[in-house]
């Protein structure tokens, strides 16, 4: 069968022609089979895992006449017949499964450019879209608030945790959405064109993902170089952090649409074409009239919860997104002051003998470990996990003054002990050998006997969690848990 037809496929293209293979059963893939199916595919899922959830989402989708292979081994073979492949975000191009399907010129998608084509042509929803190495889910949900106060019919989708194929496929008339996307999301789209779009911060991540076959960059380039085609054809507004010039040239790069502009946000007092802070209130010289002259006051610093300075940059971008979309100032303040975040940002979760116990271990990179880092002037931190192919020297060095100990977990717990090694050698550390998920009491028990009334002890990992907890926030959930057992 030709694929030429699948290059140019919608919603209305004759899907009941195409044989796809969904690559992983996770939320993303079950969302892309069940839409697959919907309208008329062969659809065969494989996933290398084996659990009672798989199995379950497995049944459901055998029961919508999908062919299903879980456990060891499921993805070693593309099928002959394979028109068309959807890879969960997570996979690499050397995957066996998507190495075979690339030397045979099979395309590649992921969920997110499945959902992108097939709103189209005539079920189209503007996107606002955030990526970044670190705040994008904030962002996000700070956008969607924004967004519902100004009576906007929208949902937060993709990397935040619901697939965008729901909201694709659920039949809601959305007015906009606005869409959290990860570097591996934006490797395997290839023709989104966002609304308007914003890139947070760019900092080491995920380096070990962009290393191999497969890539036509590597390493922080092939990391940048993703992040970056979020600007691809934006129609309206680049949004970019004035802070990081790195964003500002992925700007200037970008093919967009003619007349898209270029949109600041700065902890500073604005220029043109910026959002920034004046007499502590977020102000707009972007999108009013007289921006050469003056600036529309939005919000006050004071709406944002924590004001933390780089939960302020998220505001800022947020505020930036919604404004590119029409939203008026009243909704962005609204917005800012009704958010309620999820949590294991930032979040105190007990108070014991004088010593503040703080979960954030969504800080899953060094860069987002120091923002939280240097809220806080006497700590026990407690840090490690999966590294991801990070440094922690810089991190080391900018709080050696603020460390009155260190307890250090993870497969990767000895990168950090190095970095302590080199740039503070004389902060107490203690690592904690075990691998099961019990090793967080055992860090928290440490912890408290190192810390002194006044302390904070931080769970900042600065690390994934994947090589013990099912996620970050499951690590979290422990970390609150053993608080609790300290009486």
């Amino acid at each position: 069968m030709s694929l030429d037809w699948i290059a140019s496929a919608d919603r209305l293209s004759d899907w009941s022609r195409a044989r796809v293979v969904v690559a992983g059963l996770g939320t993303s893939g079950f969302a892309a089979a069940d839409g697959l199916l919907e309208l008329g595919s062969a659809v065969t899922v494989l996933d290398e895992g084996r659990s009672d959830a798989l199995d379950d989402r497995g049944t459901l989708l055998e029961m919508l006449d999908a062919t299903v292979r879980l456990g060891p081994g499921a993805t070693a073979t593309l099928p002959e017949d394979t028109d068309l492949v959807i890879t969960s975000p997570g996979w690499r191009p050397s995957a066996p499964l998507l190495a075979q399907a690339a030397a045979r010129g099979i395309p590649i998608w992921g969920e997110v450019e499945l959902a992108w084509r097939l709103q189209h042509p005539d079920r189209v929803v503007p996107w606002l879209a955030v990526t970044g190495t670190n705040g994008k889910t904030t962002t996000t949900q700070m956008l969607e608030s924004i967004l519902h106060a100004a009576g906007l019919e929208t949902s937060a989708v993709g990397n935040i945790g619901r697939p965008v194929m729901e909201a694709v496929l659920d039949g809601v008339h959305y007015d906009v959405l606005a869409v959290e996307l990860s570097s591996f999301q934006l490797h395997w789209s290839h023709s989104l064109a966002m609304h308007s779009a914003a890139v947070l911060n760019l900092h080491p991540d995920h380096l070990e993902w962009y290393e191999g076959p497969g890539f036509e960059r590597t390493g922080l380039a092939g990391y940048a170089a993703d992040k970056a085609r979020i600007y691809h054809d934006v129609s309206h507004s680049c949004v970019y952090n004035v802070a990081d010039p790195q964003t500002e040239k992925m700007v200037e790069d970008a093919e967009v649409v003619e007349g898209a502009r270029a949109i600041g946000f700065t902890l500073g007092i604005p220029a043109m074409s910026m959002l920034g802070i004046v007499d502590d209130l977020i102000v707009d010289r972007a999108f009013v009239e007289q921006r050469r002259d003056s600036a529309l006051e939005l919000a006050k610093v004071s709406d944002v919860v924590p004001n933390a300075p780089h939960n302020v940059e998220n505001a800022l971008a947020a505020a930036a997104l919604a404004r590119s979309f029409g939203v008026p100032p009243r909704a962005v303040a609204e917005g800012l002051r009704t958010l309620t975040l999820g949590g294991h940002r930032i979040q105190t979760v007990g108070v014991h003998d004088g010593v503040t116990y703080v979960d954030d271990s969504k800080a899953t990179n060094p860069h987002a470990a120091n923002s939280s880092m240097r809220a806080y002037d006497s700590i026990v931190w407690i840090a490690g996990g999966q590294a991801k192919g990070t440094t922690f020297d810089d991190l080391v060095q900018a709080h050696a003054s603020r460390l009155r100990g260190a307890v250090l977990l993870g497969v990767d717990r000895g990168v950090i002990a190095e970095a302590l090694s080199r740039h503070a050698p004389d902060v107490p550390v203690v690592v904690i050998d075990r691998t099961d998920t019990g090793a967080m009491t055992d860090a928290v028990r440490v912890a408290a006997t190192m810390a002194r009334p006044g302390d904070t002890v931080l769970l900042a990992p600065g690390c994934a969690s994947l090589d013990m907890w099912p996620g970050y926030g499951h690590r979290g959930d422990d970390f609150a848990a053993a608080v609790k057992l300290l009486g």
